[in-house]
């Protein structure tokens, strides 16, 4: 089933995983071992499945592959030769069909040649097998990848770029309701494109409650579908028709709330939630009452968006609109009738509330509308464009586990272990998907995933790129330390990623940070992917930081990541008093400690960017603009193809976006806003300053991309 028997932590020690963890695990996947009797039939259960599987309900070959041709059949004797049908359908509709007979074979496998050569693509084979008392019909999904991710090559050339970094949810503006938006998010486009950026990059933008403990954006409700929060309601094109929705924010009482949602130092989600859903629900039924009139291109491609995404939006739609109706943040608290998407009460409240789901399929589109607009207003400003970012994974309670309870692991959450941040490993409540589920259901919800989070995408970055490799499994209830190691099916998975990024044109980033085995990145490599290079992380084996070229040619690089606070407040060491503040230190000993240990690493960045000619103040007199100029010169003199300006860093600000290991209640994190608008940064002095080094090393030959051959940037379908 995958679990791994040991792995080898960061200090270098083995670490055995223990049977109760083994125990615990299987029968979150449904395998009970929990006693001799449990275990012998589960591993009989398991053989048989192996021996009456005619053949694989998926192959992911590659295109340069010697078996890409070949099909491996568990022939159904093993004495006798048995007569078959072979039907493979192409991608392109066509199919070739050919007879033969099985000869059997001693390990009852047999090899058959493919009657066509297969090319790129997703294509299907249907084997029927006949014997003397039935006749089995298997089908297989066959996927052709290529040999890598597209290139980054592809966008730059042999140049090398910079981009810039945003939190969008913390994006000030005159115009937004308190949160930034995909309009803002235009703006900064032709900002960072008037800076000679070549991409702009963002936290996931995925869908999320909006309220509680429910807003951060690495565990989403859904990793297929977006947050409405980030709409720009007065973009919507019923705006201008909807008098009631114009009278509403023209009133007293919205501009008044309005006012002060904008000014907040954090984002109030529930309320600014409430005040976009007051909006949005008026616009929704001028867009119905204009439909019921007569069909219109924006009718007519609301109807084609919702038959593309077909029962995943319809699941979507309904988990929101029962979501709605309960107090509970998990559908497992649910009555037990609503529980089961497909119970005849989930398919009578679909009959029901039709115009209410059909409200959350609207929103959908709409975010579908404005993220692909903004999108193509970045392409006209950047070479690359945008930069979007995947999560590792959702969250127990959202609408994916909901839908898929087959696929979705529930008695786990996905974590790491224990290191020295974390001794006691860390539990960041996601959702596992079950690598053997995900494999007998043919990849379908990694290939919709890929393409849900690469369309629009001109870069995408994978959050814990590891997990595509192995993920750390802790038990429901279980400590940290009580995790292991799941092995999952990379070959397959990154081939079919590769398949997408080149159909999509969309590089691949993989963040690769942390506990890693040895020759990971090299892996990362050879498929395409470029690696996560930070430069707090970018150390000697004596503490001292890396040169600037003995960084990798093959890496996005950047002075930070969400995890990690902004330059001004390393610096400052305010990311450390903050969890002094949140109780995260044990003792008072062990924050003197940590702000020890960063005196000392600010020592090691002066000195650093002093030999490099950077920086010519002393660490107790270094100004944050220079230090902010002086680490980005150093970034964009490395051999990395990209790099990465968090548009933090060309504010000032101090505060972290995220404290990781501290609970939302004690700190709030994903909220943080920042403190200087998006035309007051375009027109600051401090930021040029920063940025102009930046420029000049890679910036001055920017240009936005020629179209392709095909008249389009990327296949959607």
């Amino acid at each position: 089933m995958g679990i791994l028997p040991r792995y080898t932590d960061q200090q270098g020690h083995t670490q055995h995983t223990t049977d109760t963890t083994r125990e615990a695990l299987l029968a979150a996947m449904g395998v009970d071992v929990s006693d001799a009797v449990s275990l012998r039939h589960a591993l009989q259960a398991l053989r048989h499945q192996a021996s009456t599987t005619t053949i694989q309900p998926v192959a992911v070959c590659r295109i340069r592959s010697a078996h890409r041709d070949i099909l491996t059949v568990q022939s159904p004797s093993r004495s006798r030769p048995t007569p078959y049908r072979l039907v493979v359908r192409r991608e392109d509709g066509r199919h070739e069909e050919v007879e033969g007979t099985l000869r059997p074979r001693r390990n009852g496998h047999t090899k058959l040649r493919l009657p066509v050569r297969l090319h790129l693509g997703y294509h299907s084979v249907e084997l029927t097998v006949a014997s003397a008392s039935e006749e089995r019909v298997a089908v297989q999904r066959r996927i052709v990848c290529p040999d890598s991710c597209y290139p980054v090559r592809q966008r730059l050339g042999r140049r090398r770029g910079f981009g810039i970094w945003a939190n969008l949810y913390s994006v000030r503006s005159r115009a937004n309701y308190g949160v930034g938006d995909l309009t803002d998010l235009a703006q900064l486009t032709t900002v960072a494109g008037e800076m000679g950026a070549c991409f702009i990059a963002m936290n996931p933008l995925g869908a999320l409650r909006n309220r509680g403990t429910g807003i951060g954006p690495y565990s989403p409700l859904s990793r297929l579908y977006r947050n409405e929060l980030y709409l720009d309601v007065t973009a919507v094109p019923e705006f201008p028709a909807c008098t009631a929705a114009r009278e509403l924010v023209a009133s007293s009482t919205f501009v008044g709330e309005l006012s002060r949602l904008r000014e907040t130092s954090h984002v109030d989600y529930a309320e600014v939630a409430k005040l976009k859903h007051s909006v949005l629900r008026l616009l929704f039924e001028t867009f119905e009452h204009q439909r019921r009139r007569g069909s219109s291109p924006r009718h007519d491609a609301y109807r084609a968006y919702v038959d593309r995404e077909g029962d995943a939006l319809l699941g979507y739609a309904t988990f929101r609109a029962l979501d709605e109706r309960h107090t509970s943040d998990r559908w497992t608290s649910w009555p037990a009738r609503y529980r089961d998407p497909h119970s005849q009460t989930v398919r009578r409240f679909q009959q029901e509330q039709l115009s209410e789901i059909d409200f959350h399929r609207w929103l959908q589109f709409e975010l579908d509308t404005q993220v692909r607009n903004t999108a193509t207003a970045a392409e006209s400003h950047l070479s690359v464009g945008l930069l979007l970012d995947m999560p590792l994974g959702s969250s127990p309670g959202g609408s994916d586990a909901w839908q898929h309870q087959d696929l979705f692991v529930r008695g786990a959450h996905l974590g790491a272990p224990p290191d020295e941040f974390a001794p006691g490993g860390q539990d960041w409540g996601l959702c596992p998907l079950s690598p053997v589920q995900l494999k007998r259901q043919a990849y379908e919800f990694w290939i919709r995933l890929v393409r849900a989070n690469m369309r629009y995408a001109s870069a995408l970055r994978i959050d814990h790129m590891m997990g595509l490799f192995r993920q750390f499994w802790i038990p429901s209830a279980a400590p940290g330390v009580a995790g292991a190691y799941v092995a999952q099916r990379a070959a397959d998975l990154l081939g079919i990623l590769a398949l997408e990024s080149q159909r999509n044109e969309t590089v691949v980033v993989g963040e690769d940070l942390g506990t890693v085995p040895r020759g990971f990145q090299a892996l990362l490599h050879r498929w395409g992917i470029l690696s996560s290079r930070v430069l707090y992380f970018e150390r000697t084996p004596r503490g001292t930081f890396r040169r600037a070229r003995a960084y990798s040619n093959r890496a996005l690089v950047a002075a930070h990541t969400h995890d990690q606070p902004p330059l001004a407040g390393y610096w400052k060491a305010r990311d450390l008093e903050l969890r002094q503040r949140a109780g995260a230190y044990g003792s008072d000993d062990a924050y003197r400690n940590a702000l020890a240990l960063r005196a000392r690493d600010r020592r090691a960045l002066t000195r650093r960017l002093q030999l490099d000619g950077l920086l010519h103040a002393h660490d107790a007199s270094v100004d944050t603009v220079d230090l902010a100029r002086a680490v980005h010169a150093f970034l964009a003199k490395t051999p990395a193809p990209l790099v990465g300006v968090s548009l933090d860093d060309l504010a000032g600000e101090t505060d972290p976006v995220n404290l990781p290991g501290v609970p939302i209640e004690q700190f709030p994190s994903w909220s943080r806003k920042m403190r200087t608008g998006i035309d007051e940064l375009a027109r600051s002095p401090s930021v040029r300053t920063i940025i102009e080094p930046v420029t000049r090393a890679r910036g001055s030959r920017n240009r936005p991309p020629k179209p392709s051959a095909t008249g389009g940037r990327r296949n959607t379908s």
